[in-house]
């Protein structure tokens, strides 16, 4: 008799997509200089011209990416080793992770 497995659930996204940065105030650094380099761009228009625009696109360099990927690197930078993602039957929460084991008694 043939049994019909049921299809496995799709997992959307990339699993391990890291857009975390070593530290917050690293992180918010990122995010001030991209925001200060967009705001500056387009409020530097009206006196030097449009020749200012051309900052912007640097700014996809700070936030490495765009300004959503800027805000899920904090969100996985502040989150950082106090929550872990578990995947089980098809459903996927979040749950703190187990506490790392003590350290070893050297001689």
């Amino acid at each position: 008799m043939n049994t019909v497995k049921p299809a496995r659930p799709t997992v959307r996204g990339t699993p391990g997509v890291n857009y975390a940065s070593r530290s917050v105030p690293r992180h918010l650094a990122r995010g001030a200089i991209g925001f200060g380099l967009i705001i500056g761009s387009i409020a530097l228009v009206p006196v030097a011209g449009p020749v200012t625009l051309l900052a912007a696109p640097l700014a996809l360099v700070a936030f490495r990416g765009c300004p959503t990927c800027w805000m899920v690197g904090l969100a996985q930078t502040v989150s950082r080793g106090r929550l872990e993602r578990r995947c089980a039957d098809g459903a996927c929460t979040l749950a703190k992770p187990p506490p790392p084991p003590p350290p070893s008694a050297r001689a």
